[in-house]
C-alpha cells in the first residue's frame, strides 16, 4: 500500500492530496450521521455526503494514477484544477444541504434550492467534458510502457464512465431517482437502492465505476486487446440491463 501511495504522489500530486481530503470527509460524515438524528427521505442526511466523499475519493485517485501515463503538459494542469474546482463544489453543496436537513440533488423547493442544484449539474457537466477529453488523450496515445490491453482498458473504461455519468442528465430531467414512486422508502443498507421500485442510480453506479473495473481487468487479466472488448461488450450489457430494469420500476433485489 506504501508504494501505491508513494507511486500515486508522483504520479499527480494534486489529485493525490485532494483525494486524502475526500477520505478525511468521509470519516467526518461517518462521525456525523452516529451522532446527529438530521433525516432526508428516511436516512441520517450525512449518509449521501458520506458516500459522495468515498466516491470522489477513489475517481480522484483513479485519475491520479491514469493522468500518470500523460506528458506533464498544461492541459493537465488544468484538469487536475478542474476536478478539484468541481468536486469541492459538489461536496460542499451535498454537505451543506444535509447540514441543513434538505435535499441537494433534484431539489428546486426554493429559487436557492434550484441554484444549488443547477451549479452541481453545471460543474458536473464540465469535469465529465474534460475527462472525455483526457479519454481522448489516451487514444492518442501509443507507448511501449504499457501494453496494449491495458491501454484499450483504459482508453474504454474512461469512455464508459463518461457515458453514464452522462445518465445523470435522466435522473435531473426527471428530478428524481425512483422509477415508480417517489424517491425515500425502502431501500438497500447505505447504498439506499430501493428495494421495492426501479432505481436509476444503480446503472449510474456501475457505469461510472467502469473507470476502475475494465482497467483493472485489462492490467490483472487480459492478455490481449479481444479479451478487453469482449470483457466490456458483457459489462456494458449487464449496466445496460440494470438501466432497463429500473426503467420498468423493477428493484434490483426486493423483499429486503
Amino acid at each position: 500500500m506504501s508504494y501505491f501511495l508513494e507511486t500515486l504522489k508522483k504520479r499527480n500530486a494534486l489529485l493525490y492530496r485532494f483525494g486524502w481530503l475526500c477520505l478525511a470527509g468521509t470519516f467526518v460524515c461517518a462521525i456525523l450521521a452516529l451522532a446527529t438524528n438530521v433525516q432526508v427521505l428516511g436516512i441520517n442526511a450525512f449518509i449521501k455526503p458520506m458516500k459522495f466523499f468515498v466516491s470522489i475519493t477513489i475517481f480522484c485517485w483513479t485519475m491520479s494514477w491514469y493522468t500518470g501515463y500523460l506528458s506533464p503538459t498544461r492541459t493537465i494542469t488544468i484538469y487536475n484544477w478542474v476536478v478539484v474546482v468541481a468536486m469541492a463544489i459538489e461536496l460542499i453543496i451535498i454537505t451543506g444541504q444535509a447540514t441543513l436537513g434538505k435535499l441537494s440533488h433534484f431539489n428546486v423547493n426554493s429559487a436557492l434550492d434550484g441554484m444549488l442544484f443547477s451549479i452541481m449539474g453545471i460543474a458536473i457537466t464540465v469535469l465529465t467534458g474534460w475527462t472525455g477529453y483526457i479519454g481522448y488523450l489516451f487514444f492518442r496515445l501509443h507507448t511501449p510502457q504499457l501494453s496494449a490491453s491495458y491501454l484499450w482498458a483504459i482508453r474504454i473504461g474512461i469512455l464508459t464512465f463518461v457515458v453514464f455519468a452522462f445518465e445523470g442528465f435522466m435522473m435531473a430531467t426527471r428530478l428524481g431517482h425512483t422509477v415508480g414512486a417517489p424517491d425515500g422508502g425502502a431501500g438497500l443498507p447505505i447504498l439506499n437502492w430501493s428495494t421495492r421500485y426501479g432505481d436509476l442510480r444503480i446503472g449510474h453506479f456501475f457505469g461510472m465505476h467502469a473507470l476502475q473495473l475494465i482497467p483493472l481487468f485489462g492490467y490483472y487479466i487480459a492478455r490481449r486487446p479481444i479479451q478487453v472488448f469482449l470483457f466490456t461488450t458483457v459489462y456494458i450489457g449487464v449496466v445496460s440491463f440494470l438501466l432497463l430494469e429500473a426503467l420498468g420500476a423493477r428493484p434490483l433485489l426486493s423483499g429486503l
